[in-house]
This record gives C-alpha cells, sequence and structure tokens, in this order.
C-alpha cells in the first residue's frame, strides 16, 4: 500500500462502523495544498458511547496498537480529548480527537467536504478548519512545517476558502499574532 493511502487504514473502518469523523492535519492540508510526508492522520471524531465501546472490535488488537480501553473512553468523552491507535504492520499512527463541545470542531463538521479517494469517498475537515488547527499548533510549537502547510493551502484552495469566516475565527480564536506569519 502506498503510503498516501495508509490513513485508509483508519478511514475504512470509521466509515463502515458508520462513526462520523472527519480528517484534519496535514492529510488534509495535502489534499487542499501540496502533498507532503506524514507519519500519522488526524481525525476528530463524534464518539457516541457505543462508539467508544466498539474501538477494539473497529480496530483489533492483532492489527493495531490501542490503548487501555479505559484511556479510550476518558479521552473519548473529554472535551479535545486525544487517543492514538498504531497499525502494527506499517507503524502508521492515528490521533483520535474527540470533537467534544469544541465549537470550531462543531463549524467544521457542519461544513466538512466529501472527496473521492480511489475508491472511498472520504470526509475532510474544510480548508478554513485545517488552517486554524494549523495556526494553532503553530502557536503551541513555533514549528515551520504548520506555517508552510497553510501557505500551499491559500496556494492551492485560497480562492475556495471563505476568508471572511477565516478571519472571524482567527478573532475569536486569538490567532491573529500568528496569523501575521503567514
Amino acid at each position: 500500500m502506498p503510503e498516501a493511502d495508509l490513513f485508509l487504514l483508519y478511514v475504512r473502518p470509521l466509515i463502515s462502523a458508520r462513526i462520523s469523523y472527519m480528517i484534519g492535519g496535514s492529510v488534509a492540508s495535502a489534499f487542499y495544498g501540496e502533498p507532503r510526508l506524514t507519519f500519522d492522520v488526524d481525525l476528530i471524531v463524534f464518539f457516541r458511547l457505543p462508539d467508544i465501546l466498539r474501538i477494539p472490535e473497529i480496530f483489533p488488537e492483532s492489527e493495531f496498537y490501542l490503548p487501555p480501553t479505559e484511556t479510550i473512553h476518558e479521552e473519548a468523552v473529554r472535551d479535545r480529548g486525544h487517543f492514538n491507535v498504531i497499525h502494527h504492520a506499517t507503524g502508521f499512527k492515528a490521533d483520535f480527537y474527540s470533537a467534544g463541545h469544541d465549537k470550531l470542531n462543531a463549524w467544521g463538521f457542519q461544513f466538512r467536504k466529501e472527496v473521492a479517494f480511489h475508491d472511498v469517498i472520504v470526509t475532510l475537515a474544510p480548508p478554513e478548519y485545517v488552517v486554524l488547527r494549523k495556526l494553532e499548533y503553530y502557536r503551541e510549537g513555533r514549528s515551520q512545517k504548520h506555517l508552510r502547510d497553510i501557505r500551499s493551502i491559500i496556494a492551492v484552495s485560497g480562492e475556495q476558502m471563505n476568508k471572511v469566516e477565516l478571519m472571524d475565527w482567527i478573532e475569536r480564536l486569538d490567532l491573529a499574532d500568528e496569523w501575521v506569519h503567514v
């Protein structure tokens, strides 16, 4: 399986299980901008209790490393909770983020995009959402890769973005200082 397809190791089971998700992070930025190598996929998920309980079934321990069930449950119900699942054979990781009650996540789910990729329809966070989260990641760690991803998204998909909405969220999330570096 080519590296560009590895995120499907996680997306296909979510689709089969009918769990509501959207792809963010560098995988989404590759769809909206220029592709770059990444070793994980960020999945924002609206977990319901039955979904949480089925994670070990959806991602069997024979194929995936899973954190303890208690950890999955604690993180899945927590606002902006987070846990990792790692595919044994490839080492490719998925970062699962609980959508929780986060207003930006709710907005992202409302405007998510469905895109055909090979034989699968994948669900992407909207490009504005990806830019905003990348700005937050930049604020946290000052990694230039996030700014490069943002510039790439703007160069390739900027005409399709809602710039008024983007600027409104930049103000709401207090990201103006980070935005000036783009």
